[in-house]
């Protein structure tokens, strides 16, 4: 009976930490103290002439370890905002820069 009751909690936990964006961009800069800055790339569609546009966004990332480096291709989450600018946490390294 108290496992199904943890197990209904943990279910539920899951389910609202599941609502989170990932994104995959290059890390751009690592001079701070536990902060990368990461370039997001959003391909849209143009509404009336239907080319497909690339825009990009610059985000800052926490890495807690300071292990990404510049040109590094990362996965990042969505988290709680962490400082004036931090909304993101860096999920893990994909590929190392050369």
């Amino acid at each position: 009976m108290a496992t199904e009751k943890k197990t209904a909690a943990a279910e539920t936990e899951t389910l609202v930490r599941g609502y989170r964006k990932t994104r995959r961009g290059y890390v751009t800069s690592d001079k701070m103290e536990k902060t990368i800055v990461v370039e997001v790339e959003d391909r849209v569609k143009h509404p009336l002439y239907g080319k497909v546009i690339r825009r990009t966004s610059k985000v800052k990332v926490h890495d807690e370890a300071n292990t990404a480096g510049i040109g590094d291709l990362v996965v990042i989450s969505e988290t709680r905002p962490l400082s004036a600018s931090k909304r993101w946490r860096l999920v893990e390294i994909l590929e190392k820069a050369k």
